[in-house]
């Protein structure tokens, strides 16, 4: 789910200037992209509005550091944006004292031998959903950026404030441990 453009410049630095519809335009572009990332992070069954709310503070803390945000610098504006969310995710993650796993098996439900295509893809969904959110929040991130977001190595870095041979790391232990998880769908 990459953010398919960006704000063209005259409307960030309209948005910079803190005009109303700048500022509408840009929520409206990546608005997307925020609730996608924090969802998947978070795997909010029943926890709509903790999305909600974070996807809004996203926005908040955007707006208060736009004016700082260097339109002639390495990082896209939907990096910046997608830096924020993410480390609002990670954060909201550390303060839960406890993870909320999906429950049960793919197998309670599903007999391989009865299943037809949709109902194997919509397990093979299941497996993989489940596979991502049994990932540490750190894996986690790296995964979802480079994979739904289509970051780069380099973006995840900055983004995550780590080192890009860390991403790599992190991003093909993440593949490994998702492939064991669902291979038996492949």
């Amino acid at each position: 789910m990459r953010v398919r453009s960006e704000i063209d410049l005259a409307t960030l630095v309209r948005a910079q200037r803190n005009e109303a519809a700048a500022c509408r335009a840009l929520v409206a572009t990546y608005e997307k992209a925020v609730f996608s990332l924090l969802w998947r992070m978070l795997n909010p069954k029943g926890k709509q509005e903790r999305v909600e709310d974070l996807a809004q503070e996203t926005f908040l803390r955007v707006f208060r550091s736009l004016k700082t945000f260097r339109v002639d610098g390495s990082a896209r504006l939907s990096t910046w944006i997608l830096t924020i969310a993410t480390r609002l995710a990670l954060n909201e993650l550390r303060k839960r004292e406890r993870w909320e796993w999906f429950r049960g098996d793919v197998h309670e439900f599903i007999a391989p031998e009865q299943a037809d295509e949709m109902t194997r893809q919509r397990a093979l969904a299941v497996a993989l959903e489940k596979a991502i959110h049994s990932l540490k929040p750190e894996f986690r991130a790296v995964f979802l950026l480079a994979e739904y977001h289509e970051l780069s190595h380099q973006e995840i870095a900055e983004a995550l404030s780590i080192r890009k041979g860390t991403v790599k790391s992190r991003l093909s232990r993440a593949r490994e441990q998702i492939n064991k998880q669902i291979q038996e769908f492949l």
